[in-house]
């Protein structure tokens, strides 16, 4: 399946009832077209199987209440919803969305508590995010926004409105040749790339960012357990940017990365060495077992 995402063949999971995948629309007075109240989750399918399924359903709930919001399906009743979508477009391997928004209603302001609350779960085959890169090693820019603070923004939450500086950084870095972007936080130490996850190796130990103003990814928390149980000693602390010129490894993580080398990051660079390529070939094992 190819195309514009508005113009395919196929079944979304829409409210309650599958409905035609061009005929899953909104008004253009949504709520969550004007001022962001809306929520997701990013999953993968394979062989079948959701990874991780119902981690992501609880996730997506606790999103829609920092956003002072509650969704009107069960954490059971998504995870049904999510096997019915894979099955009526027959998919085993896929790339699953499931986003839940404030829909038009009797507010059009700032408040929008009289507006009811939409729950959507699509799935569209998608192969790797970075391309090639998976392979070589990925490309990254350094934007120049930061992660803002937990005291300005719902931080662990996955809301749409935290990633409008995701965007434009990523454009930013694409038009630069890179793959990707790599967020200093608000105090200026290393934190994520748009999307994803980042992780250092140096001296056979890894490294990576204290998640205290960034999401805590599913993926970089299976990645952690994975390295744990190998005895590898997992730091997660404050990296400084400066840091980067003396490790040795990087990857990236998360549902739609999966485990992507990192061969550049601005002017440093890393080889795709052999524990990068372990992790990336032990998380696509434990995915499909």
């Amino acid at each position: 399946m190819a195309g514009a995402y508005d113009d395919r063949d196929g079944k979304i999971w829409m409210n309650g009832q599958m409905v035609d995948w061009r005929s899953a629309q909104v008004h253009v007075l949504t709520h969550a077209l004007h001022y962001a109240s809306s929520v997701f989750e990013g999953e993968r399918a394979y062989n079948g199987k959701i990874f991780l399924s119902r981690q992501h359903s609880e996730r997506l709930h606790f999103s829609a209440g920092e956003l002072d919001f509650q969704i009107p399906w069960t954490v059971d009743e998504i995870e049904a919803a999510k096997q019915e979508v894979l099955t009526a477009n027959g998919f085993t391997d896929a790339y699953v969305r499931a986003v839940a928004w404030r829909g038009a209603g009797e507010d059009m302001g700032v408040a929008a508590a009289r507006n009811p609350v939409n729950l959507a779960i699509a799935a569209w085959e998608w192969g790797s995010y970075y391309g090639d890169a998976k392979f070589k090693g990925a490309k990254l820019d350094i934007a120049k926004w930061k992660r803002p603070s937990p005291e300005t923004i719902p931080v662990h939450a996955k809301a749409s409105g935290l990633y409008m500086i995701c965007t434009t950084s990523k454009h930013a870095a694409e038009a630069k040749g890179c793959s990707d972007a790599l967020f200093m936080d608000y105090r200026g130490y290393v934190a994520e790339a748009t999307g994803a996850n980042i992780f250092f190796v140096k001296d056979g130990e890894v490294h990576t960012p204290k998640p205290d103003c960034f999401l805590n990814g599913l993926t970089r928390q299976t990645v952690i357990g994975m390295l744990q149980d190998r005895q590898v000693k997992v730091h997660e602390r404050v990296i400084m940017p400066e840091e980067m010129e003396s490790f040795e490894q990087c990857w990236l993580t998360g549902t739609a990365a999966e485990v992507t080398p990192v061969g550049q990051i601005g002017d440093y660079n890393f080889e795709v060495g052999a524990l990068t390529r372990e992790m990336s070939e032990s998380y696509e094992k434990l995915v499909r077992s």
